[in-house]
């Protein structure tokens, strides 16, 4: 790993949580990352304690995400979530997303695993992590599963939203919906990706949908045999309306894991229950983490 270089010395944010962007090398790659800081008198802050002291939050993307795009609905999940919880929370967005290097192409089938067992730990060391309490969602999801599963010394919580555990026909037939959308001529989903990875966005899209509608990718996905290695308390969290995937997601995480474990199936909501119930997930979290995680 190279060093880690700060690119803003002035920090933004409002409303208890301030914003410190910096940039992280690892090897000879880029990645673009935030930390979020919850001032005093944040939500569910213990006095005096500034925050940096506590087990942070880290925020996994999902695979067409990025940084910006946690706030594409004007709704800033991260933020709301480290003021609630007065926890340091640190966004990055991988490798081929945001404002970070482009992704290696052809991706490996196993791309998952790579984030989890090679990348992930990597941004963590750089940023002075040694446990972090986990969310992700999608892709990200699933990434946070296979980290708690391969190191589980490192991992305090898990939240997985929306995570893909297999293949199954919901998710195909979800994203050849997604694929045709982004190809229709006049559409306003591709200048909308654009505005967050700019010349990525092509290759970005390609290397999501090319991949996972691919017959190896679906013959070699299956990550239910890592799910008995997780001890970590799990949160795992679908809507019940998601476009990409059936409850037997949510099942089979809850049920596959070897630790604690809560589901929660959101009414209402699609793939992205952090925008359409976002206080109510908010207030799950932070209760479901005031249970289960013990400060040092």
């Amino acid at each position: 790993p190279g060093r880690r270089r700060t690119c803003a010395s002035v920090a933004s944010g409002g409303g208890g949580v301030s914003r410190h962007p910096f940039w992280l090398e690892i090897g000879r790659q880029r990645l673009y990352a935030e930390w979020l800081r919850p001032e005093t008198g944040a939500a569910h802050q213990r006095p005096g304690d500034p925050g940096g002291a506590r087990l942070p939050l880290v925020f996994l993307h999902e695979g067409l995400g990025s940084i910006s795009q946690w706030t594409a609905r004007k709704v800033d999940f991260p933020f709301l979530l480290v003021k609630m919880t007065g926890r340091p929370g640190l966004l990055f967005d991988r490798l081929g997303y945001g404002r970070s290097d482009p992704m290696p192409l052809p991706r490996p089938l196993r791309y998952l695993w790579a984030e989890a067992e090679t990348m992930l730990p990597a941004v963590l060391d750089q940023c002075g992590i040694g446990r972090a309490i986990l969310f992700g969602h999608s892709d990200g999801g699933s990434i946070a599963l296979l980290f708690g599963a391969r190191f589980p010394d490192r991992t305090a919580a898990l939240v997985a939203e929306a995570a893909h555990i297999f293949v199954e026909p919901a998710a195909l037939a979800g994203i050849r919906r997604a694929r045709e959308a982004f190809h229709a001529p006049g559409n306003r989903w591709r200048p909308a990706l654009h505005r967050h990875h700019g010349a990525k966005t092509q290759a970005m899209f390609d290397a999501w949908a090319e991949t996972w509608l691919s017959p190896a990718f679906s013959a070699a996905f299956d990550m239910r045999d890592a799910l008995p290695s997780i001890t970590a308390p799990l949160l795992a969290i679908q809507g019940a309306a998601d476009e990409y995937a059936t409850p037997a997601h949510l099942d089979a995480i809850a049920d596959g894991v070897s630790g604690r474990a809560e589901r929660w199936l959101v009414p209402g909501a699609g793939h992205s229950a952090h925008f359409d119930a976002a206080e109510a997930l908010a207030d799950r979290i932070t209760a479901f983490l005031d249970g289960c995680v013990p400060e040092a």
